[in-house]
């Protein structure tokens, strides 16, 4: 879809629908105003029926209206008068494109991007309203035989963003961030949902191996298994071992900044299938553990996105790549490895394999002299149990970096919550007979993974984000990759540029 802002006036606009707000009291925002005088009070005539109250989110549309160009208009409910919180902005919105997008139109003219959000600028609005648009319009068809029906094509093609001439320049900005954020989550999306048998450890190579190609600010490395067992990574080669497929660590490294700044380090699980190994899991769902490489593909959405804006800093995403399947490979529960760090795990349970590819990661990602490090995982079904699909779970070895990653999530509604890794938890992962054991038991799964991860993590600003809820649907139809936490993770990172640490 294509974007532009527009300070045009909005009776004259020949676009084939405009979209404008009503709040619950019958006041009029300034674009329906318009609309209401050109057409001499029509809209008012509406609202005094009470065929129209302006709840929240309702939707009206009205055809051939005398006095405007546009064919159609969208009345879109803004609740209560004032100013509109930044949740309810996002469900006003989605409700104004879910019908928009039902419509044969080519092209529409939203009057929405002027309306006034609590703590929020203009270009946040265009920012949210590009995404919103971006998110209620992606299909994935890549593996669709047959071409879509009429009925489920998409025929808008251009969406016209309203502002104020004075917020012009502010609107602008946020379009195009939304732009490149929008591409961000769609990649990860697709990465995402594409099956295992496409969607292999050298798929995703060859993805960033193109992605370099595409932006001369990105480089690619990627290592195989001979050389990441000359770095001693036994522990993500405990996980390969088991699969035809080769793992991979792939290294995409954007370059923005001075070459002696810190680069900001994001790590993503990438097991692009998970049996549970040895350790099997049930049958029932495990058709869902295509997705167990979604940290991996939001690491490579944000890499794009932050590509597409160029800002000036350093950053190095980094997809641990692997399968995990049971063979006469395979690890066995009881098996000891030795990590990249030095330190040896005694892998009690085969399934609980994405700390074991993430562990040699985070000890990789020390060479880069990073200022932060922030894993990305599917790590445990704890998690959603514990937080449910609306919040990414947050932990963190810094107070300034959780509070920091929190806030970025806040700002962009792609929201996560801090849990602790207490001293106390780490007693649960102690083993008899190595270093550290991969489980710890039925307790407090989801904190223990991340003490797991902690361990490998002592030298630098670390946060891990456990995104099994967030991270993905499985509801039927609806089912998919969210391409969470790319939003955040951008945020984020632009906070982070021009600070020296």
């Amino acid at each position: 879809m294509r974007y532009a802002t527009s300070s045009a006036q909005v009776a004259k606009s020949r676009v084939h629908a405009l979209v404008i707000g009503i709040f619950e009291d019958g006041s009029l925002s300034a674009a329906a105003e318009a609309v209401d005088t050109a057409t001499e009070g029509r809209i008012q005539a509406i609202i005094k029926r009470q065929d129209f109250k302006g709840k929240k989110a309702q939707t009206m549309l009205l055809q051939d209206l005398d006095g405007i160009k546009a064919p159609r208009v969208l009345m879109v409910g803004l609740g209560k008068a004032g100013v509109i919180k930044p949740e309810d902005y996002l469900a006003i919105a989605k409700a104004a494109i879910m019908q928009l997008k039902r419509l044969n139109i080519r092209k529409a003219l939203y009057c929405l991007t002027t309306t006034q959000v609590e703590d929020r600028g203009p270009d946040w609005v265009a920012t949210k309203t590009v995404e919103q648009f971006e998110d209620a319009t992606y299909q994935y068809l890549v593996m669709k035989g047959a071409k879509p029906k009429p009925d489920d094509r998409l025929n808008l093609e251009q969406v016209d963003l309203l502002a104020n001439k004075s917020e012009l320049k502010s609107c602008k900005k946020g379009m195009l961030e939304g732009v490149a954020l929008s591409k961000g989550k769609k990649a990860a999306k697709d990465l995402g949902n594409a099956p295992s048998n496409v969607c292999t450890p050298s798929f995703l190579a060859e993805a960033a191996k193109q992605l370099a190609k595409d932006y001369s600010s990105i480089t690619t490395q990627v290592l195989n298994e001979k050389q990441m067992e000359k770095l001693g990574m036994g522990a993500f080669l405990s996980v390969s071992k088991g699969s035809v497929e080769p793992g991979k660590m792939v290294i995409m490294n954007y370059r923005g900044g001075k070459a002696r700044q810190k680069p900001h380090v994001i790590i993503g699980k990438g097991i692009t299938f998970d049996t549970g190994g040895i350790s099997l899991k049930g049958g029932a769902g495990m058709w869902e553990m295509i997705y167990d490489m979604c940290g991996a593909a939001s690491v490579f959405g944000t890499m794009q996105a932050i590509a597409e804006l160029n800002p000036k800093m350093n950053v190095v995403g980094i997809m641990a790549a692997a399968e995990n399947m049971p063979s006469g490979d395979a690890s066995k529960p009881g098996d000891i490895v030795k990590t990249m760090s030095g330190q040896t795990v005694e892998i009690l349970n085969t399934d609980a394999e994405g700390r074991l590819v993430l562990c040699d990661a985070l000890t990789y990602a020390d060479k880069f002299n990073p200022a932060s490090v922030v894993d990305i995982a599917t790590l445990t079904g704890a998690c959603v149990v514990a937080l449910g699909s609306h919040a990414t779970a947050i932990f963190s070895n810094n107070d300034e970096l959780a509070q920091e990653i929190l806030e970025a999530g806040d700002y962009t509604h792609d929201r996560a919550w801090r849990l602790p890794i207490w001293e106390d938890y780490q007693s649960q992962i102690n083993s008899a007979f190595a270093d550290m054991q991969n489980i710890g038991g039925r307790e407090a799964g989801s904190i223990t993974a991340a003490c797991f991860l902690a361990r490998f993590a002592k030298k630098y600003r670390w946060a891990h984000l456990d995104i099994a809820g967030s991270g993905f649907k499985w509801a039927g139809m609806n089912k998919g990759s969210t391409g969470r936490p790319v939003s955040l993770l951008l945020q984020y990172l632009l906070t982070q540029e021009g600070k020296e640490l």
